[in-house]
């Protein structure tokens, strides 16, 4: 089995404009999805796995292929490098978004002046796309527009401490259906480490104590006087030994987000995917959506997968040396038998600005799992503080008044009365602040 050095080579993915003959997969011709019934473009339902046209309602499946998604061998992918690339169907042009740097790979005939990124206005005129590895496989939309806005509804009402604003977002359902692309690495790796191998046990001590007492002094008076006091206590001690081993394992479907435009903290969030049901590419399925082209090249994203790779190895390292604690000196990793595969991911976005600054909303398309960012109300924040010492101070007169009248008055005392107004003020000047 081929091992593959430490040092990935770093030749850039190359960006040939034509496909290799014979591969009609990798067509750049650019496809559209017409209706038969009246000619309309046909957009993807995820509801029904479909392209539907939504003029005339005419329907036609999408049927699940029969093959399995495919998996690029590393070394066989470099060594004809120079003649691969191509574009995806009905994807001929693109456009690079100035503010966020995204890269949409724009449907044929479709016109697209906003960036579904940052929601900024795409300034750069479009250009003819760049060829690329192709995908291999792809993860269709499954939550339609009107499930992920709903979630949108109910994450936004749950935010009570978010400005109104957000709120009209919320209503006028600003959401852009988006696939995104991602890298996926399969490899088998063979580690070989050095360490030591920490074993607890317990020890005897004997330790010196001060204790302070009062002594009477020659006068009769009593002094505080500190002496010192031998004592023991068992204390735990670690022994350790030296260690090393051989640790092999196989890492399969190791992820990688090829675009720099979401932030990776909200990526992590959308997880996880479930790349089990990952079909073979067919363009239909991004008919109606938008196609963002990678950003992260395929070397730069094997280092990413190297990396979160290396952190498992390391788990599996400690592992396999045992007892109570590790520590590693090297790890000297080989990875052979390396595949990969670009894939799509849909995702639905709401960008929005507040106060010049940038908050996203991301749902997954898949699972229906809704993330983002936010601002906060500090308006709705004070007047929350104030209400809160207003019912601290409350309690602090109402206990002083138990502690000073008698036990027949307090059982008169109209407590109800004193808490509704409370109640109506505190929340009126809510309703005023957030409508």
């Amino acid at each position: 089995m081929p091992a593959m050095p430490s040092e990935v080579p770093s030749t850039d993915v190359p960006s040939a404009r034509e496909s290799p003959a014979g591969d009609a997969a990798e067509s750049n011709t650019g496809r559209k999805f017409p209706c038969p019934g009246c000619g309309a473009k046909l957009d993807f339902d995820p509801g029904q796995r479909a392209l539907n046209c939504p003029y005339c309602g005419y329907a036609e499946q999408i049927d699940p292929s029969a093959e399995a998604v495919r998996e690029r061998d590393w070394e066989e992918y470099w060594k004809n490098a120079d003649s691969r690339g191509a574009t995806i169907e009905g994807r001929s042009s693109e456009v690079q978004c100035k503010a966020c740097a995204a890269v949409v790979l724009l449907e044929d005939k479709v016109v697209t002046d906003k960036c579904p990124y940052c929601g900024n206005d795409l300034e750069n005129k479009p250009v003819s796309a760049e060829s690329m590895i192709l995908p291999e496989g792809i993860l269709p939309f499954k939550v339609d527009l009107k499930r992920a806005k709903n979630a949108f509804r109910q994450w936004v009402a749950e935010r009570w401490f978010a400005p109104s604003d957000l709120r009209h977002l919320a209503d006028l359902g600003q959401l852009n259906g988006i696939y995104v692309p991602f890298w996926t690495f399969d490899s088998m790796t063979y580690s070989h480490y050095t360490g030591q191998r920490g074993d607890n046990y317990q020890e005897m001590e004997t330790y010196v104590d001060h204790e302070t007492s009062s002594v009477p002094d020659g006068r009769g008076n009593m002094v505080m006087q500190t002496r010192p006091v031998t004592k023991t206590r068992m204390v735990t001690r670690i022994r350790w030994t030296p260690a090393s081993g051989e640790v092999d394992h196989f890492f399969d479907d190791v992820l990688v987000c090829a675009s720099k435009s979401i932030p990776s903290d909200l990526l992590a969030e959308l997880g996880p995917w479930d790349l089990q049901n990952c079909e073979p590419f067919q363009p239909q399925f991004l008919a109606g959506f938008q196609t963002e082209r990678y950003t992260v090249d395929l070397k730069p994203g094997f280092e990413v997968a190297r990396s979160i790779m290396d952190g498992e190895i390391r788990s599996l390292c400690c592992a396999d040396i045992g007892g109570d604690h590790q520590q590693l000196h090297s790890v000297q990793t080989q990875h052979a038998a390396i595949t990969f595969k670009h894939v799509l991911q849909p995702v639905w976005l709401a960008p929005y600005r507040y106060r010049d600054k940038l908050y996203r909303i991301a749902v997954n398309a898949r699972t229906g799992e809704l993330v983002g960012t936010r601002p906060y109300s500090f308006w709705k924040i004070g007047l929350t503080i104030l209400f809160v010492l207003a019912i601290i101070g409350f309690v602090l007169l109402f206990a002083s008044a138990v502690r000073s009248a008698p036990v027949a008055s307090l059982l008169s005392f109209p407590v109800s009365d004193f808490i509704r107004p409370l109640n109506f003020g505190f929340f009126s000047a809510v309703g005023q602040f957030s409508a």
